[in-house]
């Protein structure tokens, strides 16, 4: 990405919880068909609002609006390093959250589904994969790797705030 881009600010919460088995688990979002993330695996988040009061607002305001999940129902345990895009321009701060789960209240403009990840499931070598991927924007192919999540591929922005941070929570490095 080119240095001179001016970046958008945006904000996404990374959402975690152990289940009733004490299994830690990650909630994800698939995107709405349309828009440049369309049909692509992220965390709920967005662009910062200038009434937004922080970057963490922007994360717990769009958390609300996109699957429901209120701010009373989060503890944040830590902001993440920043992730910029590759291809579209985005400066992503995200927050690991630990979550009280509740029946989603999905936003069907933004969200196509919430998907609830196993993460020692989703750690398994067969879970992560490469491939070489092309874009106009991009001068060359990449070598791309991604988390399978389905019949999806968890890439991008999304898979580079996860990747490191997955095996540190499996290590509990945070009270979830």
């Amino acid at each position: 990405m080119s240095r001179s881009l001016t970046l958008i600010n945006s904000a996404v919460l990374v959402p975690v919880y152990r289940d009733v088995n004490e299994r830690l688990r990650l909630v994800c979002i698939r995107r709405s068909s349309g828009g440049i993330h369309g049909g692509e695996i992220s965390f709920p988040g967005g662009k910062y609002d200038p009434d937004d009061d922080s970057l963490l607002a922007t994360a717990l305001r769009e958390s609300e609006e996109e699957i429901g999940l209120g701010a009373d129902r989060i503890r944040i345990l830590t902001e993440l390093p920043p992730v910029e895009t590759r291809s579209t321009g985005f400066r992503i701060f995200p927050f690991l959250g630990a979550i009280m789960p509740l029946k989603w209240v999905v936003d069907r403009r933004e969200v196509a589904e919430v998907i609830d990840l196993d993460l020692e499931s989703l750690a398994e070598p067969t879970m992560y994969g490469e491939e070489v991927r092309r874009y106009d924007h991009w001068p060359a192919p990449r070598l791309t790797p991604f988390y399978r999540v389905g019949g999806f591929k968890l890439w991008g922005a999304s898979f580079r705030i996860l990747h490191p941070l997955l095996p540190r929570i499996l290590a509990n490095e945070w009270q979830i």
